[in-house]
Parts: structure tokens; sequence; C-alpha cells
């Protein structure tokens, strides 16, 4: 197991953001997708100007992992307003979780989930809650471990193709 530090992201941190962002992105899903709709997501979504914007959100919260001063992950993090799906406001969006393919199984997501359950104590929401692509089968079986279930599913387009996104969550403490 390898412990990672894990750091708030600002915007000093932008080149550093885009690069790890657009990295993983296209390490998770180029194989199963095509390249001009990864080109599409990746300049639409993962811009300086777009991932700007995220960072200045005062409902948005990115933080990096590192290790051995590389950064190999990143978590982006939504409460309020800026949860891309309508949800309480007492709720906490994972938008983002990836990690570098080169450290999967190294238990890196692990600890990236486990800071945002962290982050979701604090804030003292009800539940966590995220989308993950039906097809993304290694994310699935990873939030269903850690204790997360389908409550809804919504279209997510990726380029020019439409893909179902399950919406999943984990209830912290009661409602």
């Amino acid at each position: 197991m390898h412990n990672i530090q894990i750091k708030k992201a600002t915007l000093k941190d932008l080149s550093l953001l885009q690069k790890i962002s657009t990295q993983t992105f296209t390490e998770t899903f180029a194989a199963v997708n095509t390249p001009e709709n990864i080109n599409s997501y990746i300049t639409e979504k993962l811009n300086i100007e777009q991932l700007t914007k995220e960072l200045k959100h005062p409902s948005s919260e990115f933080f990096m992992a590192f290790l051995n001063n590389e950064v190999v992950g990143y978590l982006k993090l939504n409460t309020g307003e800026a949860q891309t799906e309508p949800q309480e406001t007492n709720a906490l969006e994972i938008h983002r979780i990836y990690v570098l393919q080169s450290y999967h199984g190294k238990n890196i997501g692990q600890q990236l989930f486990d800071f945002a359950l962290q982050m979701g104590h604090e804030k003292q929401v009800n539940y966590i809650w995220l989308g993950v692509w039906e097809e993304n089968h290694r994310a699935l079986q990873f939030y269903r471990k850690n204790g997360f279930i389908e409550f809804d599913k919504h279209i997510f387009l990726m380029g020019e193709e439409q893909q179902t996104d399950l919406l999943m969550q984990l209830k912290i403490k009661q409602a």
C-alpha cells in the first residue's frame, strides 16, 4: 500500500490539474470510445477556462493525490448548486475521482474515496452520490464494494455519443 498526500488544488495548480485530468480521462476511456469523442470531451470539459471556472466555484473543490511529490490522481467534490444533477442541498457529489493507470490496484483510489467520505462527514451531509458510466465495470465494482447503491440514471454525452451513467449514493447519516 502506498500512502499518499492529498492537497487541495488552487489556481496555481491549474496546469498540473489539467495534465492529470486529461491523462487519467484518456487512460480510462480511450480504449472504449472514439478518438473524436475523447478529444471533444477534453476540449470542452478539461480546458483551462473550464477548469478555472470550476476551481473558482465556491461549492466545488479539487484535491490532488501525491506520491513522492508526483501527482498520481485527483478528486473533485461538489455541494449545493455545483452538483451536476439536482439533489438535496445537504448532499456531496463525487464529480470526478481518477487515478493514473500505472497506480491502479495500489490503494490510491481507496484513499481518495476515504478522503471524500471524511469530507462528507465533516460537512455533515446526508449522503454522497456520483454518476458512473454503466460500462465502467471496474468503477462500478469499486463503488459497490464501498457501499454505494444505484438510485437513478442519466444520459452523459461523450462527444456525439449518448452514454448512460448510473447514479449511485451512499447514505452517511440519517436524514
